[in-house]
């Protein structure tokens, strides 16, 4: 079945990086498109970034200039590598694939 596992969130300060991986299965990655979403808590899920099958991306406004996805198809896995990060990036991190969704994984930005 298709699966996909987040890793990679956690606590950091402001000004810091991290990266998210997402592990896939079940499906033929190379052929779909992926990306991460974000829920921050009382607001909507929002788009981060996506990454087309081809390796073209895009990414919202909000975090152009700061994150960055990429994807290896060999390792079936899309990355969202984040730097520069604000308190207001503190969010629920969502992997997405047309018609699935990841767990999440939590990122918090404080001091």
């Amino acid at each position: 079945q298709v699966q996909l596992v987040e890793s990679g969130g956690g606590l950091v300060q402001p000004g810091g990086s991290l990266r998210l991986s997402c592990a896939a299965s079940g499906f033929i990655f190379s052929n779909y498109n992926m990306g991460w979403y974000r829920q921050a808590p009382g607001k909507q899920r929002e788009l981060v970034a996506t990454i087309s099958s081809g390796g073209r991306t895009n990414l919202a406004d909000s975090v152009k200039g700061r994150f960055t996805i990429s994807r290896d198809n060999a390792k079936n896995t899309v990355y969202l590598q984040m730097n520069s990060l604000k308190p207001e990036d503190t969010a629920v991190y969502y992997c997405w694939r047309t018609g699935r969704w990841g767990q999440g994984t939590q990122v918090t930005v404080s001091s």
